[in-house]
């Protein structure tokens, strides 16, 4: 069976069950992942993924099912799975099936130049990962990280109600670890590259760039304890507000599990700050016409000029609240239930460089590497205290390096306490549903526990 075909097949057995609406939404992947270490292909894969989630109203209840076989066999089994499954659902939250959008954004998230670079060129570039990092540096005893993947999604979504849409993204991300030893010490510089335009990844710049900073932290000293005033590079705030991110959701908010419940309109950063989630990002690696509910995607700021305007929501919490949905319901995969999650999130940069930033600094600490998000962050307090690594500035100029270090605070106090952005925005690695990013953030202080 063809997708049209099952679909066709699908509701047709579902209406002579006794199902109301239902929705099925496709999922077609193709998936490639090389790794490189020691000069050999440690780790190649490359999958093609097809499935169908599906949601159907049983009693005024919402099941769910899913299949990764397009057949007769399975539509009887999604009829009757998702029937089983509204009958366990305690929930009393009303779930519905969207009609669809009076309108549907154009997006631009699909490359097809990129989609056409062969494999052979992406396990080169694997290979230049290691070998560009390898001879950079004498230093250099390994390349724990060479690696190079990608992926290409086509959406399909589509229910009883007349809703019909579909699009297509591509993405990739390439990492490289370079470990370097000097005497006794020994220290790791990661760099990584995320995209969907094939000439913008350069495997010599990011194996050096990796390497140069794992050389620079060789002669690393930890701080006397105190609070110092921080700047926060790209990549260390992306991963701090990434963390944070599920404090926006309407759910959690709802449910009791965000400190902003009540605190629309209210100032809870500091004016240079404006949080975004733009699903129309071109090119981002969350850049969609729709989300997993089929509502039409929009540019929306989450705070603006320090001032929360919207949580992010779906249909069930929108409904819940009396407002209209964000368009940010997510789906994990297809097997996965809706929930919330951003899109394209980042905070809008400022007009600074990270250099001017140092330049205006007399005596602080740049931190670029904070470690133990998942056990040193409490996203519902917004408490944090988490390993980093960085560089003491003093008279604007890069001191001398920085390990061994703690940083300890508060999420939404580091918001309120953000005196300049940079120019830098930047993407990071994965993110709870979306991408997340972040310029560079100036915070006035936060608390140091060195020695």
């Amino acid at each position: 069976m063809n997708i049209e075909e099952f679909q066709e097949a699908l509701f047709s057995q579902g209406r002579a069950a006794g199902l109301d609406d239902m929705e099925i939404y496709v999922s077609q992947s193709k998936e490639f992942n090389v790794k490189v270490f020691q000069e050999e292909v440690d780790h190649y894969s490359l999958a093609d993924v097809l499935g169908v989630g599906f949601r159907a109203q049983w009693q005024q209840k919402m099941g769910y099912a899913y299949t990764e076989v397009l057949d007769q066999q399975s539509v009887g089994l999604l009829v009757d799975q998702a029937k089983i499954n509204a009958q366990l659902i305690d929930s009393e939250d009303e779930v519905e099936i969207f009609a669809g959008s009076d309108s549907y954004p154009e997006v631009q998230a699909f490359n097809q130049s990129f989609s056409q670079v062969g494999v052979e060129e992406k396990i080169a570039f694997a290979r230049e990962l290691e070998e560009a990092a390898l001879a950079k540096d004498s230093r250099v005893i390994s390349v724990n990280y060479a690696v190079f993947a990608d992926s290409e999604d086509d959406i399909y979504m589509a229910n009883t109600k007349g809703l019909c849409r579909s699009f297509a993204r591509n993405s990739a991300a390439c990492l490289v670890m370079a470990v370097v030893k000097e005497g006794e010490r020994v220290k790791t510089g990661t760099e990584y590259r995320l995209g969907n335009r094939w000439e913008e990844f350069d495997a010599k710049k990011l194996a050096e760039d990796a390497v140069d900073e794992a050389v620079s932290m060789l002669q690393a000293e930890t701080l006397d304890s105190r609070d110092y005033s921080v700047i926060l590079r790209h990549d260390a705030a992306a991963d701090v507000l990434k963390t944070f991110a599920p404090v926006f959701s309407a759910e959690n908010v709802q449910k009791g599990l965000s400190r902003l419940d009540g605190r629309l309109g209210d100032s809870i950063a500091s004016g240079p700050v404006t949080l975004m989630d733009d699903p129309l990002l071109e090119n981002g690696a969350a850049t969609a016409p729709f989300d997993g509910e089929g509502v039409a995607s929009f540019t929306k700021a989450v705070i603006a000029a320090g001032v929360l305007k919207t949580f992010l929501h779906n249909l069930k919490t929108a409904n819940k609240d009396g407002v209209e949905s964000t368009g940010n319901a997510h789906k994990a995969s297809f097997k996965s239930p809706v929930g919330i999650a951003p899109t394209n999130f980042f905070i809008q940069p400022g007009s600074a460089s990270l250099r001017q930033l140092m330049e205006t600094m007399d005596d602080g600490v740049l931190i670029t590497d904070v470690q133990g998000l998942h056990s040193g962050a409490n996203t519902v307090s917004g408490d944090f205290s988490l390993a980093a690594a960085g560089y003491r500035v003093k008279d604007g100029k890069i001191a001398n390096a920085v390990d061994q270090i703690t940083i300890a605070g508060n999420f939404f106090d580091v918001l309120a306490a953000v005196r300049d952005i940079g120019t830098d925005l930047k993407f990071g690695m994965g993110g709870p549903g979306g991408s997340v990013g972040s310029p560079s953030l100036w915070i006035d202080t936060l608390a140091i526990a060195g020695k």
